[in-house]
């Protein structure tokens, strides 16, 4: 009989699709196994694109909600349909349904005293799974294979043609000759991970100079700052908060490359074969890199950074107000038949 797994997933959109590189495993692992995800509704259309998952749940609470009763009440109607359970949040509560789904195998990292909860506790060595992706992946291994694993799946988020030519229809988007660069300008964590919108606005308006078509990925929060950036320049898209999160993975996949801050739709377009141009303040590269190795990093490493701070603890945001966008416009190559980077 094939296992039976529930992954209680990550609160994040870059965890998210990280932790795909978990399912990956484990169905390379065992090909037959059932692989069921249990985390937060908004996630629903990033899971629906990852073939290796047969089923979303709904975590019914929101983000940091205790929820005791709702989390019992799921765990009772799951009785008797998992063999394992991998927790991939270390929190007390996130341990909750599993144990009350009396799942027999129930596996996660120590923290916040879960023993009881799970029937598995392993210690994080920091050290060692020195990555997100290498923690997440490391749970579906044995121990004795698991620090560090030896193999890290990339993610790879399926996509939607028929929905990609609709939203070029709806949203007025006409593939320019050379190519098509997106930005996503917006970071959930706080402004010590915001490239500077201006930095964003100066390199917009070089690459539509030379042809290309520069599409502004984010959220409703996203928008003042989509239109900063797009204000008054013709072939700038702002998009943000006019895409559902679905559409929003099939546009950047449409993207030769994107530019963008440390931020969950920069691991999204990495899982979409994008060429990543990444930017890092205040958070490290080694610690959350975006998982492809189609990918140039800029980051200054200043002797403050990583402060892993939501605000530059110091003021001043060096870290990305010192990375010019000239830097940015040198990296990028547009795709026209000699391939030959932008002039800076």
């Amino acid at each position: 009989m094939s296992e039976r797994i529930l992954v209680v997933g990550p609160s994040w959109v870059g965890d998210m699709v990280m932790a795909q590189s978990l399912f990956m495993t484990l169905k390379q692992r065992s090909p037959g196994c059932r692989i069921s995800v249990l985390a937060p509704a908004w996630s629903q259309p990033i899971i629906e694109r990852m073939p290796e998952v047969e089923e979303a749940l709904a975590l019914p609470a929101g983000h940091g909600d205790f929820a005791l009763k709702a989390r019992w009440q799921l765990g009772r109607a799951l009785r008797g349909r998992f063999d394992r359970a991998i927790v991939l949040p270390r929190s007390w509560k996130s341990a909750l349904v599993p144990f009350f789904a009396r799942i027999p195998v129930r596996v996660g990292f120590t923290g916040e005293q879960r023993y009881g909860l799970l029937t598995e506790c392993r210690k994080l060595d920091k050290s060692v799974l020195d990555q997100t992706v290498k923690r997440f992946t490391s749970l579906g291994l044995p121990v004795v294979e698991a620090n560090p694993p030896a193999n890290i799946l990339e993610p790879h988020l399926e996509t939607d043609s028929a929905n990609q030519a609709r939203l070029r229809g709806e949203l007025g988007l006409v593939a320019p000759p050379k190519a098509i660069i997106g930005m996503m300008p917006g970071a959930e964590y706080g402004p010590a991970k915001q490239w500077p919108l201006a930095h964003f606005r100066a390199l917009a308006e070089s690459l539509t100079q030379a042809g290309a078509e520069v599409r502004i990925f984010g959220g409703p929060k996203d928008v003042a700052a989509g239109e900063e950036i797009a204000q008054g320049l013709p072939g700038v898209h702002n998009l943000c908060g006019k895409t559902r999160l679905a559409d929003a993975v099939d546009l950047i996949a449409e993207c030769q490359e994107v530019v963008s801050n440390d931020s969950g739709l920069m691991h999204v377009a990495a899982a979409v074969g994008a060429r990543i141009q990444g930017i890092y303040g205040s958070s490290s590269p080694h610690y959350t890199p975006p998982l492809t190795a189609n990918r140039e990093i800029h980051w200054l490493a200043l002797e403050c950074s990583p402060c892993f701070k939501r605000v530059c603890p110091l003021g001043h945001t060096n870290c990305l107000n010192h990375l010019p966008p000239e830097r940015l416009l040198a990296a990028i190559t547009l795709a026209d038949d000699n391939q030959e980077a932008l002039p800076s």
